[in-house]
């Protein structure tokens, strides 16, 4: 099964994940150990809906990699292949299932591979393409909620651009912000460290930052920024003084900072891939790989000033590999993880800020399997996706009472 399956990345999905936990680093592999796997079923797996199974239509898509945002009581999300071209597609599903296509990818210079999912801005929805546009380097695409869909601009790969936009965007009094994987003024390999860059709604892009300037600097950011009173803050999968991650800020004019490198100790987590969320005056977010036999991820917090703490460290039988962030609901972070629980496929879980967690779902075949992304809720019941299994192994939409 291919991730991208068009075009010049043409990833399978085993490789597309070690991508994700390293970027082509050395590291232990992303499956847990079968003894670290828990004998009973989550406790709340009665509670667990699927509201729509991709790829049973021709046009539909297929293998959902982002989350879902919710827009006037209808979820609208993007899946990474399928639809009239094999490119993905941005879709909507009513809370009782019903699902529209709303936009195929892959149309004469279109964008390709949208990873990441959408951003409401007073009723139009703003995404990013990972493949595909003018350079097939990635997009920056608008589209209404009737499915009319335009390309605002398109990455240049060569040169000081930016290349292969992973995340979502964000906006800040009108303007978009993100970060690309690659491209950039500095070359890491063939392409750049990444950058981090903004753009007007109307498609003027300007490029704040490229990652590697500095000693121990980040490199190759995947995840969505956040906004902290003006300041914005973000993950780097690589780079740091130990060459394990870091998280950094930035301001809107583009001056960084390291905040915090990974790899300090035996104990820290490595490999921060998700965007951050702010409550309790603190930033929270997770790391695919931690401490421990089952290397299995850690969810850590971090001061505004830089002082981490690691909040959970996972072992297996209560998942591995969180690549996607959190999300505080009454006083909780809910999250996933791409692997780990009963079946070794995910699962969806609840944590205090001190580090107590409940799972609240493990994943298996048949039901969906390898949920990258991460939750969001509405009317009390948390919503998200699936990569795989269903229908035809094309991942699914689904619902969960916590």
């Amino acid at each position: 099964m291919s991730i991208f399956a068009t075009n010049r990345y043409a990833l399978s999905l085993g490789a597309a994940a070690a991508l994700l936990a390293g970027c082509g680093e050395s590291q232990p592999p992303l499956s847990v150990s079968p003894a670290g796997l828990a004998p009973q079923q989550s406790r709340a797996s009665e509670a667990y809906h699927i509201l729509h199974e991709f790829g049973k239509s021709a046009a539909d898509g297929t293998n959902p990699y982002a989350g879902l945002i919710v827009v006037k009581g209808t979820l609208y999300g993007t899946t990474i292949m399928g639809g009239s071209n094999n490119a993905g597609t941005v879709f909507a599903v009513a809370k009782t299932g019903e699902e529209t296509v709303l936009h195929s990818f892959g149309g004469s210079g279109d964008g390709s591979g949208p990873v990441a999912g959408l951003l409401d801005v007073n009723g139009t929805l703003y995404g990013t393409t990972v493949e595909g546009g003018a350079n097939d380097s990635g997009t920056v695409f608008s589209i209404t909620r009737g499915g009319k869909e335009k390309v605002l601009y398109s990455f240049p790969y060569t040169g000081n651009g930016g290349d292969q936009p992973y995340a979502s965007l964000i906006d800040v009094n009108g303007t978009l912000y993100g970060t690309t994987y690659q491209g950039g003024a500095l070359p890491c390999g063939n392409a750049g460290c990444g950058t981090v860059f903004s753009i007007t709604t109307s498609g003027t892009e300007r490029l704040l930052y490229s990652f590697g300037k500095q000693t121990n600097d980040g490199l190759y950011p995947q995840a969505a920024l956040l906004n902290v009173g003006g300041t914005l803050y973000g993950t780097t999968t690589q780079g740091g003084k130990y060459k394990r991650g870091t998280v950094f800020m930035i301001s809107t004019a583009g001056k960084e900072h390291v905040l915090y490198s990974f790899g300090a100790n035996a104990n820290d987590g490595t490999l921060p891939s998700c965007a951050l969320i702010y409550t309790r005056g603190a930033l929270y977010g997770t790391t695919q790989h931690g401490p421990g036999p089952q290397y299995a991820g850690t969810v850590f917090s971090i001061t505004t000033f830089g002082r981490e703490r690691s909040v959970f460290n996972f072992t297996g039988g209560d998942g591995s590999q969180p690549i996607a962030g959190l999300i505080n609901f009454k006083g909780l972070l809910y999250g996933t993880t791409l692997m780990g629980g009963v079946k070794n496929v995910g699962v969806v879980f609840s944590l205090t800020t001190s580090g107590e967690e409940t799972v609240l779902h493990s994943f298996r075949t048949g039901s969906g399997i390898s949920p990258y992304a991460g939750l969001v809720v509405a009317d009390g019941t948390l919503y998200g996706t699936t990569y795989g299994s269903g229908y035809q192994h094309h991942g699914n939409v689904y619902s969960l009472t916590p």
